[in-house]
C-alpha cells in the first residue's frame, strides 16, 4: 500500500526538548509527515482536541502525567492512531503495562536506532492506513446489505 507521507499527521510529547528536537529534525529530514509536539501530556492532549493524528509517540517519564496514562487518554479519543512509546529505561513491567492497557503498537528504548524508529513508524502508519481502508469496506458492505434488505422487502410485498 503507498502512503502519502504529507497526508500523515504525527504528534511527537516529551519533557525533554532535546530529544522532541531530535525527533522532529529525524522526521522532517527524512520524511514528508506533518509534525506536532508538545512537552508535556497536557500539552499533547490539548493538540488532540484541535487535530486529528495518524500516529503518536510518546516518552514514558515525564512530569505531571507519565506516557501510558498519556496513550490512554489519547486511545479514547483517538482510537485508530497508533502509539509508539519511547523510554530511557529497560522497564518490561511498564512495557507489558503499556501494551496491554493502551494497545500500543511499539516499545522502544533510547536512544533509539533511526533506521528502526522510521520502519517502526512507517509500518504503524501503513497497518493505520489498512484498518481505514478495511472499516470502509465494512461500512460499504453494511450499505450494500440494507440494500439487499430493501429489495427482499419490496418483493416480498409485491408478491403478497
Amino acid at each position: 500500500m503507498q502512503i502519502n507521507e504529507s497526508e500523515n499527521r504525527l504528534l511527537l510529547v516529551d519533557d525533554d526538548e532535546m530529544v522532541l528536537g531530535s525527533l522532529s529534525s529525524l522526521l522532517e529530514l527524512e520524511t514528508e509527515y506533518r509534525i506536532a509536539t508538545a512537552t508535556s501530556g497536557d500539552l499533547a492532549l490539548a493538540h488532540a482536541d484541535e487535530h486529528d493524528f495518524d500516529l503518536v509517540i510518546s516518552d514514558y517519564f515525564m512530569p505531571g502525567m507519565n506516557g501510558i496514562d498519556l496513550l490512554a487518554r489519547l486511545k479514547e479519543s483517538q482510537p485508530w492512531a497508533p502509539r509508539i512509546l519511547l523510554t530511557g529505561y529497560a522497564d518490561k513491567e511498564n512495557a507489558i503495562r503499556a501494551i496491554n492497557d493502551v494497545g500500543l503498537f511499539q516499545y522502544l528504548e533510547k536512544p533509539w536506532d533511526n533506521a528502526h524508529l522510521l520502519l517502526v513508524i512507517r509500518n504503524a502508519l501503513e497497518r493505520r492506513h489498512l484498518l481505514r481502508a478495511l472499516q470502509e469496506k465494512i461500512a460499504e458492505a453494511d450499505h450494500a446489505a440494507g440494500k439487499l434488505d430493501d429489495l427482499q422487502q419490496d418483493i416480498l410485498r409485491a408478491f403478497i
